[in-house]
């Protein structure tokens, strides 16, 4: 099941609520400038990055006009399509700029904004709708891990936003242990292929052995440079969903060259 020749590591930056869109396009262009220098085997790796709304049409037309190999997408959207629910983004608005990725259920969603299981699911079949791929966080607190044990809520929260997928759809699923963001201290990877393997066979329970087997399934919590390879050997992970470390330029560089690492461990 944890079969990776076919599954391209993921190494997504999400930005959260940093950068304007001028400071986006500077960021943009060092980085794919960065890479390039680096002479990173572009079909080993994607890229991706995650700006806020503001900035994603400025993101869009520059990957678009000078053909940068770096795909973008959205921190969130609306589970309704259009209409009047003020301040939200429908998935039609984030297609017609041609973003490929939103992230659905961010533990920041779920704790700031009481984003509920169901609401994550309603959003993962809005993205679809519109041809987006959903990449869907699930992870649990200290308490969670504590009570439950480490996969339990993930598992859980994964069963419920994948209950609308039909196979054949693409997602992507990214582990953060809440206790984990921010906070400077990592799952070791260890942990992150334990819970990352009970989510794989979630995938494989609900739509196939084969949509398991294609599933990227991402870590997130605390990734820098210094750790990102010893995730990456592990069979279930898939790459990476960054969050501040995605704001540092050559620490964000260093992450998406992490086979340059393996040595080192």
């Amino acid at each position: 099941m944890a079969v990776t020749g076919a599954r391209t590591p993921l190494i997504a930056g999400n930005w959260k609520m940093n950068l304007d869109h001028l400071q986006s396009i500077a960021f943009v262009q060092k980085l794919a400038w960065s890479l390039r220098d680096a002479n990173l085997d572009f079909g080993s790796v994607e890229v991706a990055v995650f700006p806020p709304f503001t900035d994603l049409r400025s993101v869009q037309t520059l990957v678009s006009a000078d053909d940068l190999p770096i795909a973008f997408g959205a921190q969130d959207l609306s589970a309704h399509d259009s209409g009047a629910y003020t301040g939200e983004i429908s998935g039609a608005f984030l297609a017609a700029l041609d973003a490929r990725y939103v992230i659905i259920g961010h533990s920041e969603r779920r704790q700031y904004h009481g984003e509920t299981d169901e609401l994550i699911a309603a959003k993962v079949a809005a993205a679809h709708r519109h041809g987006l791929v959903p990449i869907i966080c699930v992870g649990e607190t200290a308490e969670d891990l504590e009570t439950h044990g480490p996969s339990a809520v993930p598992v859980a929260q994964l069963r419920i936003a994948l209950e609308g997928v039909v196979a054949g759809s693409e997602i992507v699923v990214a582990y953060e242990p809440v206790w984990a963001i921010g906070s400077g201290q990592a799952a070791t990877s260890a942990q992150a292929q334990q819970v990352c393997e009970a989510l794989r066979a979630v995938v494989a329970e609900v739509l196939g052995d084969e949509a398991a087997a294609a599933t990227r399934i991402l870590y997130g919590g605390s990734v820098k440079a210094a750790n990102i390879a010893g995730f990456l050997k592990e069979p279930d992970v898939d790459g990476a969903l960054v969050g501040g470390a995605s704001l540092q330029l050559e620490e964000f560089a260093s992450i998406v060259r992490f086979k340059s690492h393996v040595g080192t461990l």
